[in-house]
């Protein structure tokens, strides 16, 4: 088969050798979080010191490699950092939330959607219909509201943004209104609700944008460990649990937890500790959703 043919795997077109080889000792310095000496170095990458120097000195010259003058030890270079952000800037929550939101989809029976922060708030970009005998609907560019969605509280709960506590005060004064209550009183209530959404990693609505059908909603983070999507699941009251342990919850808690791994997220707590405040002497909050 032709070296160029398309239809050639990877796995099996001819490469350059030294350059495979030499690699390792890039993924041995990127996967130990920290600078190494020499001799630990060739051996996490599993070759001879004077072989893995020879390399390091081109890596050097490359600037994938830098080496610590004063103790000797070796650490990714300045093009290195070039290379990872750029690679992260090329990533897709879109186009990489496709596998994850049929997976899910499959494996629950349920709708599926995706939603990012647009310029009204908490907007629909895509979504997966089940096609079973009873199904949910969504329609893309559709905007979520912050108070009665799993969405918008999944928003809420872990997205800063100065506009989304504008938007919340807009909600939480209409609901106040149409109540007959008290603004303060739902945003006590909704810093409630939001506690409980942190503390579980996931929001959850029954019946609430759409009479009958319960959601569950969970945040999708960045490599900065900031919210960029939440990636809901829908299913009809009765047949789709909404307790905090259930079936249900856990996929789409680990579905979200796919796509940020994709997105290059690391894991950890940081991230739920930017949850949004109102500004004020509370979160802004209310109890539009029953939950």
């Amino acid at each position: 088969m032709p070296a160029g043919d398309v239809s050639d795997p990877v796995g099996r077109r001819q490469g350059i050798q030294s350059v495979e080889i030499g690699t390792r000792l890039l993924q041995a310095l990127a996967s130990s979080g920290r600078s190494l000496l020499l001799r630990d170095l060739s051996r996490s990458a599993g070759m001879p010191a004077a072989k893995a120097r020879r390399y390091l000195v081109s890596f050097i010259r490359m600037g994938l490699v830098e080496q610590d003058a004063n103790t000797g030890r070796y650490d990714l270079g300045g093009f290195a950092l070039e290379l990872g952000l750029a690679s992260l800037a090329r990533l897709d929550p879109v186009r990489l939330a496709g596998p994850v939101l049929d997976d899910l989809c499959e494996r629950t029976g349920e709708t599926v959607a995706l939603a990012m922060w647009g310029n009204r708030g908490a907007t629909c970009v895509r979504w997966l219909e089940a096609g079973g005998p009873v199904t949910v609907t969504l329609r893309t560019g559709v905007v979520l509201p912050l108070l009665s969605s799993a969405t918008g509280l999944a928003f809420a709960a872990f997205f800063r943004s100065p506009y989304l506590r504008r938007m919340l005060d807009a909600e939480i004064e209409a609901a106040a209104a149409a109540r007959q209550a008290t603004p303060t009183a739902l945003r006590a209530a909704l810093a409630v609700q939001l506690d409980e959404v942190r503390r579980h990693g996931i929001a959850r609505a029954a019946g609430s944008v759409t009479p009958g059908v319960n959601g569950f909603s969970a945040p999708v983070f960045n490599d900065a460990g900031r919210m960029v999507a939440a990636l809901t699941l829908l299913g009809i009251i009765g047949s789709f649990d909404l307790d905090w342990d259930s079936p249900t919850a856990r996929l789409t808690k680990e579905a979200a937890a796919t796509l940020s791994r994709r997105l290059g997220y690391g894991g950890g707590e940081a991230a739920e500790g930017e949850a949004p405040a109102a500004h004020g002497d509370a979160a802004p909050g209310g109890g539009a959703t029953r939950t």
